[in-house]
């Protein structure tokens, strides 16, 4: 049997541009509705949600038989939690908080088997399609993506390094921390971050890596492809649900 494709990191690898969305409820019916959405990518998040590792299984079953791709965060940069994701078959893991090229090597050797990483070794797995990949253990490096976020204004000036990282795929920003850490909580539309970001994503272009970000602001978001992220989260499920609630509501008050 195949190893799986990745087809998320050929189109990184391509510079075609991937639109994603963040899945922050639990349960495979949001995350397969998701999925029929046009989406090029879709977060499933266990950093910021109550969705935890056992949950990522059928939210990826849900999701493998369309063409959007699942993007697994875990909680931390945690060789255990990332191991038992990767054995239930996520292919593309984003790493949240790493500060460093140090932390970004720690990230890749957790993605890889020895001798160049420490993920542990299990043979009936759902990433092997049980066993029956041939060659799984040598070849699963191949068809695997890993995404470190730089999320603090300290992490920004260490971009040339982490993008130097053999093993990591792209580098994503994360622009509610980078408001905090900037002195702005709560504030990602600061003038101050907003130039902050520009001027990450152009040090990540130039370094040769794909640049990625979230944002729920359409014209921001297309400034940001405009100074060339390559995989661009536009939305997240549970704020366009309560935006939606909201709206129909209001509809509907008296006046």
């Amino acid at each position: 049997m195949m190893l799986p494709q990745n087809r998320f990191k050929r189109a990184l690898k391509d510079g075609r541009q991937q639109i994603g969305l963040w899945n922050s409820i639990p349960g495979s019916l949001v995350t397969e509705l998701l999925a029929t959405c046009g989406y090029d990518w879709v977060v499933i998040d266990t950093e910021h949600a109550v969705t935890d590792v056992p949950d990522t299984l059928p939210m990826m079953q849900a999701m493998a038989p369309y063409r959007t791709q699942a993007v697994v965060r875990p909680a931390s940069n945690d060789v255990v939690l990332i191991k038992r994701l990767l054995d239930l078959g996520a292919q593309t893991l984003l790493i949240p908080y790493v500060q460093s090229a140090e932390e970004a090597r720690a990230a890749v050797a957790a993605m890889r088997y020895a001798p160049r990483g420490i993920r542990g070794v299990a043979g009936m797995t759902r990433a092997s399609v049980f066993g029956q990949v041939a060659g799984y253990h040598l070849r699963a490096e191949e068809e695997l993506c890993l995404l470190v976020q730089v999320e603090t204004a300290e992490a920004l000036t260490r971009i040339p390094e982490i993008a130097a990282v053999d093993g990591v795929d792209g580098l994503f920003i994360g622009p509610a921390d980078l408001a905090a850490s900037m002195g702005h909580p709560g504030n990602s539309g600061h003038p101050d971050v907003a130039a902050a970001i520009e001027g990450a994503i152009r040090a990540i272009v130039a370094a040769g890596k794909p640049a990625g970000i979230l944002t729920p602001d359409p014209d921001f978001a297309r400034r940001c492809m405009e100074w060339g992220t390559t995989f661009t989260a536009v939305g997240m499920d549970i704020s366009l649900l309560a935006q939606a609630a909201r709206g129909l509501s209001a509809r509907f008050r008296p006046e």
